[in-house]
């Protein structure tokens, strides 16, 4: 009988490094061995002090699953489901954005900002994994915050985190699509978000005709409700429309901590809205990401992590 291949650590490694590079994996070595000290529950030293350990049949069969979801271009934190955020790993899955590394410098910002402003109240907008709300709760435990996601899944996964990080009883949960649920008049200490960046564009040759017309009575709303005063000009955009309504929201001297694209500071279209936080408000950082170092899958734009203070006039308050 013809004896099957050995199949140590070595070799499964050597394997998928080459596997993953000729699909195109951008990391393909340091992705097989993540993937690996998961199937093993090891550490990734462990991999090159035991490099001759064969694998087992069960140990192959895990393995080989992950490597072929991972050439599919899945993302490593989707499949292992936990994503490495601050000093805690949360739980991740397809109805959540993974965290990305670069986010900590939000929640590091508003941290620094909240503890020298005494802040109680947070809010967060499009939570998603709840990475950034959950973090600042651990970071300020005198605080309580808002979650704010219109996807239920999502609210389900921000609250296995937040339970699992010890802060579940400073937070409430809320299902709504932006500010549709939340009482707008009630003001925040602290705000933070990466609001969608859409543009509401009523084509009905791109889309359905049901959607299309419901995208036309909301800017009908927007440009008539008096509500906004500088986020109108050119086609509206729901980032544009969001920032305006969140210092809106905000307490005298509050902090909004945001990601959202560069165009902000820069495009004709955002003039006033842009003068409206340069006049009425403090710039205290701007962390500028180019095109080539992307926050979010599927954003092509360069981005910036921005972090305002308010202290609005009467008018604006």
């Amino acid at each position: 009988m013809e004896n099957k291949p050995l199949w140590t650590i070595t070799r499964v490694l050597e394997w998928t490094k080459q596997y993953f590079a000729n699909k195109g994996i951008e990391n393909p070595r340091l992705d097989a061995e993540i993937l690996l000290c998961a199937v093993l529950k090891c550490e990734r030293i462990t991999l090159y002090v035991h490099f001759d350990q064969p694998l087992d049949d069960t140990e192959l069969a895990e393995y080989r699953s992950y490597v072929t979801r991972r050439a599919n271009q899945e993302p490593l934190a989707y499949i292992l489901g936990t994503k490495a955020f601050m000093k805690h790993s949360f739980k991740v899955t397809p109805a959540v954005l993974v965290p990305r590394p670069e986010t900590e410098l939000l929640v590091e910002s508003v941290a620094k900002a909240a503890v020298g402003a005494g802040a109680e109240n947070l809010l967060d907008i499009g939570t998603g994994s709840g990475a950034i709300i959950v973090s600042l709760l651990d970071l300020l435990p005198q605080s309580k915050g808002t979650a704010v996601d219109i996807s239920a899944a999502a609210l389900v996964v921000a609250g296995e985190n937040a339970e699992n990080i010890g802060v579940s009883e400073r937070l409430t949960l809320v299902e709504s699509d932006l500010f549709s649920k939340l009482d707008c008049n009630k003001k925040f200490d602290i705000i933070v978000s990466n609001p969608p960046y859409l543009v509401l564009k009523p084509d009905k040759k791109k889309i359905s005709g049901n959607k299309a017309d419901r995208i036309l009575m909301w800017v009908s709303w927007f440009r008539t409700s008096g509500a906004y005063h500088y986020a109108l000009e050119g086609m509206l955009n729901l980032y544009q429309l969001s920032i305006e309504k969140m210092i809106r929201m905000l307490k005298r001297n509050g902090y909004l901590g945001v990601i959202c694209p560069s165009t902000l500071f820069a495009d004709l279209s955002t003039t006033k809205l842009r003068k409206f936080l340069l006049e009425k408000n403090k710039v205290c950082e701007i962390k500028y990401f180019r095109e080539s170092i992307p926050l979010f899958d599927n954003v092509t734009q360069s981005t910036n992590i921005c972090l305002l203070y308010t202290s609005p006039s009467p008018r604006d308050s």
